[in-house]
C-alpha cells in the first residue's frame, strides 16, 4: 500500500486496504491477530465487568491462540461490553477454520475504520499541525 501513495481519496486508501486484505497470507493473519490486544472495558465499569472481560477473553485466546478481535464501529461507548461479551459467547462455539474466518473479517473492519480515523484526525487543522 506504502508503495502506491498518495491516495487520492478516502474511498481509494479503503479500496487499497481491501485489496491488501483479500492478499494476506496464512503467516500474515497470524501475525496480524498477534499483534491485537484485548479491549479493556471502560474505566468506569464496575469491577465485575472487568472481571468478566479477562475471563472471557482468556477463554476465547485459549481456545483459538489470538486475542478475540470485534469490529465495534457505530456501536454506542454503554453498549460496547455487551457486544464484546456476547460476541465472544457466540464464536466460543466455532470451529477454528470458521473462527479464522470471521476473525479475519473482523480485522479487515477494524483496519477500514482505524484508517478512516486517522484520516480524519491528519484533516482536522490540531492533526494536521501536530503531523509537520
Amino acid at each position: 500500500m506504502a508503495a502506491h501513495r498518495p491516495y487520492p481519496t478516502l474511498d481509494a486508501l479503503l479500496a487499497a486496504a481491501d485489496e491488501a486484505g483479500y492478499d494476506l497470507s496464512a503467516a500474515d493473519l497470524e501475525e496480524a491477530l498477534a499483534a491485537e490486544r484485548p479491549a479493556a472495558p471502560h474505566p468506569d465499569a464496575p469491577p465485575a465487568a472487568h472481571t468478566a472481560l479477562r475471563a472471557a477473553h482468556a477463554a476465547y485466546e485459549s481456545r483459538f491462540g489470538h486475542a478475540f478481535v470485534i469490529s465495534l464501529d457505530g456501536v454506542r461507548p454503554a453498549e460496547r461490553l455487551d457486544q464484546v461479551l456476547a460476541g465472544i459467547r457466540s464464536r466460543l462455539g466455532n470451529e477454528p477454520e470458521e473462527e479464522l474466518a470471521i476473525a479475519a473479517d473482523e480485522l479487515h473492519r477494524l483496519a477500514r475504520a482505524r484508517l478512516a480515523h486517522h484520516v480524519a484526525v491528519l484533516a482536522t487543522p490540531a492533526g494536521a499541525s501536530g503531523m509537520r
